[in-house]
């Protein structure tokens, strides 16, 4: 083969190499957005209706995942949030949820509160939380790991979602209870940014508060047609929401944690973090975590088929193009920058839907009363039942240790009486999820999201469209069906629309921020970097 003919061929490979592929270089700033309890199918649904700034700028300059899901069937909050960060499922990172019961004396364990952490001024009611809990490095926890120069930001309304994202490195920043302000404790620094301080004494998350919620597009423009709270809507057949809590308290706290406003709050001060604490401004690369609790509050408050959660969506889409536009600008080159956009879980289809009979909800405090019952009447009056959390019942050890009773077998008669409530599809106990190992189906995803020292000792799968009993939801994550577990991903970096439809996991995104990184995937993830990073 003559010397033109091999370099040709060489150069042909490399171009057949690069294509589908990203740049190798090295990101000086990734930011990771995360919007609460939206669908993989919400994109599409609402996409001629979005800006071209927004979420189609995204779409049309990234690599677009369409088969994107959490592989566990008890999708709530703070375990997607800890499976995005760490790359590994519950069963391996140990979040099952934001409380469980500790087998050893009985007490109840929140994931986030420590007594031994403190808030920064005294003023802030909300502050006794750390990362102490979490026993995964996250993705931010290995850069920090690797470079003690790098920084590390998390952003959200709500403690509990900023800490499992972020990890026990760097930052997590909340809102106070009261104000609004933006805290964090003593587990993450020892004085806040003066900044930050400077800001929330100006007040500025209380001018975001919206007064009125009317529509912010042509109400004729909207695919839902169900409403409560949204005013003014004109030239369009609505159907009224009704038995739903409004949401929309006096206090700062309720007006931005259920309306648009909250959303506008928490991308408002990424953009300014990001120019403050010059992110991305050097060699050693930042990671900045944004977590919009408020999109998962308004899904939950009014269910995704209403015109609250259509316009919250629309809404974030603007805020999603002045803040890529402003971001981008303060960077001469583009690809210093990498955004991942996706989600912490679905949401299932709203409890009662207008017009139609209202779908199973299932009531766990009936539930563990009626079980506790059914136990005393077999095996002695006793308070067997420490509580239901996490989809699942908790037996109180020491109880059942003293009536004489043995575990295993408490445990197989409280899974067999679930089985005959109405919601319920099958009811697993600890002891069978401990002891087999199932390669397929709902059992494999039970088995995913248990974690014996936190789990409880039966899990429950309800049925689908069947969400837990509470008069302020119509719309919930916890079946861990198709509409939670599917969810967007778009990974961006300036460049041209991909369209990829292979199933991918969510375990994958820590991972494959690591390789673009250049440092170690966190430690409990097995998964491999999306193929395309």
């Amino acid at each position: 083969m003559s010397h033109k003919i091999f370099r040709g061929v060489a150069l042909l490979m490399a171009l057949i190499l690069s294509l589908g592929t990203v740049s190798a270089q090295k990101p000086k700033l990734v930011i990771n957005i995360v919007v609460g309890s939206m669908r993989a199918s919400d994109i599409d649904r609402y996409m001629d209706n979005f800006s071209s700034g927004g979420f189609r700028r995204l779409v049309n300059g990234g690599y677009r995942y369409t088969n994107a899901s959490y592989d566990y069937a008890y999708t709530n909050t703070v375990a997607g949030l800890a499976t995005l960060s760490t790359g590994s499922i519950p069963a391996v990172h140990g979040v099952v949820g934001d409380h469980w019961w500790n087998y050893v004396d009985g007490t109840k364990v929140a994931l986030t509160a420590d007594s031994k952490a403190t808030s920064l001024n005294p003023e802030y009611s909300n502050a006794n939380y750390s990362a102490h809990s979490l026993v995964a490095p996250t993705i931010g926890d290995m850069l920090i790991e690797a470079d003690s120069k790098s920084k590390l930001y998390t952003i959200a309304i709500e403690p509990n979602s900023a800490i499992a994202l972020n990890g026990k490195s760097g930052i997590a920043i909340w809102a106070d209870d009261k104000q609004a302000h933006w805290i964090t404790s003593s587990a993450f620094t020892s004085q806040m940014p003066a900044w930050i301080d400077k800001y929330n004494d100006e007040g500025i998350n209380k001018s975001y508060t919206l007064k009125r919620w009317t529509p912010v597009q042509d109400i004729r423009r909207y695919i839902n047609n169900e409403v409560a709270v949204v005013e003014d809507i004109k030239h369009k057949s609505t159907k009224l929401i009704s038995g739903v809590d409004l949401k929309l308290a006096n206090d700062i706290n309720g007006k931005m944690r259920y309306t648009p406003a909250g959303n506008q709050m928490v991308m408002n001060f990424a953009a300014m973090l990001i120019v403050k604490e010059a992110l991305g401004k050097d060699t050693h690369t930042d990671i900045l975590n944004i977590y919009l609790d408020t999109a998962r509050n308004i899904a939950e408050s009014y269910g995704p088929e209403s015109i609250e959660y259509e316009d919250m969506l629309y809404r974030l889409d603007n805020l999603l193009s002045q803040f890529l536009s402003y971001v981008y600008s303060q960077f001469n080159n583009h690809k210093d920058i990498v955004i991942v956009l996706t989600s912490d879980h679905g949401t299932s289809p709203s409890y009662n839907p207008v017009g139609e009979s209202a779908r199973d909800r299932f009531n766990p405090r009936q539930m563990a009363v009626l079980a506790n019952a059914y136990l005393g009447a077999h095996h002695g009056s006793a308070n067997y039942i420490l509580g239901v959390a996490n989809n699942a019942v908790y037996l109180d050890h020491n109880v059942i240790a003293e009536q004489g009773l043995t575990l295993d077998a408490v445990r197989e008669d409280v899974a067999g009486f679930i089985l005959r409530m109405q919601g319920v599809s099958n009811a697993v106990s600890a002891t069978s999820l401990r002891n087999n190992s199932f390669i397929e189906g709902r059992n494999q995803l039970m088995q995913n999201s248990f974690y014996p020292t936190r789990s409880g000792d039966v899990l429950i799968d309800l049925r689908p469209s069947c969400i837990i009993e509470n008069d302020n939801i119509r719309s919930s994550s916890d079946g861990g069906y198709n509409y939670d577990r599917n969810v967007p991903l778009i990974v961006y970096r300036s460049g041209k629309a991909h369209v990829i439809k292979r199933k991918v996991d969510m375990t994958q995104i820590a991972p494959t921020i690591a390789s673009m990184l250049e440092i170690e995937s966190p430690w409990a993830s097995e998964a491999e970097p999306l193929e395309e990073f």
